[in-house]
């Protein structure tokens, strides 16, 4: 995410590390690298001018600050100055009265159906009692899609392919939803592949209909300026609360994160970071500022692990560290564990100081599913006691999981060693900090 974003602004940032003091050579080249960078990025022009005006009249004649050295300094005016065109961190309006209606906006293949289904889960992980409503009459098959969606995550979904008026259906499964109690009512409009007058007196009368809380545009973000033309068309018609992000996960330059703010007016409140119906998030500028600069961001990582780790396994598990006694079936179950957290490189990328020094090493997490298959195919005893795994052993286990008998060995080596490891460990007493977090075997 925001790669290019992150990859020139560490460049600054390390250059600004070795710098001893803040003189007017070392502001102007920083500047002028930080200017490319968002330029680069395909951030706004207008936007770009003002992040550069704001940090230089800042940076000038600045003094050190308390406790940093001058280039930890420029770093936390960066830091702010992002912050600035990011804007606060919002919540979802909510109705005085519910249902609270969402209505979500766009054009056609920005994943806004995809979207609804992702923003339903987030919300009923939260405790609310969401459902789905889809109003576009003019392919069926995107109603059918959000209702496949909503039926993976448990959630209701109201549809109806026999009207053909936009309007009167929106009517009809606003009704049926509102029978159901729900706390949330996500609304999938009617997207086309550029914007027309008849789209946009759909969505208004709509809307008028509904009274929605929130009216949510969603933007490709590889789309770059190109969404933020769009989005402010939207804007105009139908004045919108906030916009969701998607694909930020691929090769988006992340221009429009930093522009839509300033641009629009209105706050970024979701980012979709993957392609599966969990890989969506809230947007937190401050995390978002956090990774451009390289900084990391381990408050999403911990929350990554709150939700991904079961808290009494972890327990479980650190108690058998502690004492030395983790089996393969225990490793098994680990690397399960930072599966589950997502891609590695995403999550090697949250650890501060971590990702920029490993940026260019290509993780392949095949290697994981491998190490998964290669214990699956042991028996229980050999998984209690890899000693008694001799040749022909290895041999069945290769040919059980697909691998070769070095792979097999390999594997083996490595948990002896993790094993030897732990020992030592707790022979010095040094294993004192609590096992909070899954390691990686190799």
């Amino acid at each position: 995410m925001l790669e290019l974003l992150t990859e020139k602004f560490s460049s600054v940032v390390e250059k600004l590390k070795r710098a001893k003091r803040l003189d007017e050579k070392t502001v102007e080249e920083a500047l002028k690298d930080i200017r490319r960078a968002l330029l680069e990025a395909d951030v706004h022009i207008d936007v770009v001018k003002q992040f550069i005006n704001d940090l230089k009249e800042k940076l000038v004649g600045q003094e050190v600050i308390k406790g940093l050295d001058a280039g930890e300094t420029v770093i936390k005016l960066i830091y702010d100055e992002l912050l600035n065109i990011l804007g606060e961190e919002t919540t979802l309006n909510k109705s005085e009265k519910p249902p609270t209606i969402i209505m979500l906006v766009g054009l056609q293949g920005t994943g806004k159906t995809t979207t609804a289904g992702k923003l339903a889960k987030w919300l009923k992980s939260k405790g609310y009692n969401v459902g789905v409503v889809s109003t576009d009459v003019r392919r069926p098959a995107a109603g059918r899609q959000l209702c496949t969606l909503a039926e993976s995550i448990n959630v209701p979904c109201f549809i109806d392919e026999e009207e053909k008026d936009a309007v009167k259906l929106t009517e009809k499964v606003i009704k049926q939803a509102k029978e159901k109690g729900l706390s949330h009512i996500i609304l999938d409009t009617a997207g086309r592949l550029h914007i027309d007058e008849e789209l946009m007196e759909e969505l208004v009368k709509i809307k008028e209909k509904v009274n929605p809380a929130e009216v949510l545009y969603v933007a490709d973000a590889m789309q770059g300026q190109d969404a933020i033309n769009t989005a402010e068309e939207f804007h105009k018609r139908l004045g919108l609360t906030g916009v969701i992000l998607t694909k930020l996960d691929g090769d988006a330059k992340g221009g429009i994160a930093l522009s839509v703010r300033k641009v629009i007016g209105v706050p970024i409140k979701f980012i979709g970071v993957g392609e599966k119906i969990e890989d969506f998030e809230q947007f937190h500028p401050d995390r978002i500022a956090q990774r451009i600069l390289g900084l990391g961001d381990i408050q999403t990582l911990i929350e990554k692990m709150q939700t991904a780790i079961d808290e009494e396994k972890a327990q479980k598990m650190a108690k058998k560290v502690m004492n030395a006694e983790f089996t393969l079936d225990d490793l098994k179950e680990q690397l399960m564990m930072i599966r589950n957290l997502g891609p590695l490189e995403n999550i090697i990328k949250m650890i501060p100081g971590l990702g920029s020094q490993l940026k260019n090493i290509k993780i392949d997490e095949k290697q994981l599913v491998k190490v998964e298959a290669i214990i699956n195919s042991m028996t229980p005893e050999e998984r209690a006691n890899p000693h008694i795994i001799n040749s022909s052993r290895k041999r069945r286990i290769a040919r059980g999981s697909g691998t070769t008998i070095v792979d097999v060995n390999r594997v083996l080596k490595q948990y002896k060693e993790m094993k030897k490891m732990m020992k030592k460990m707790k022979k010095s007493g040094k294993m004192k900090l609590p096992f909070n977090m899954p390691r990686f075997p190799f």
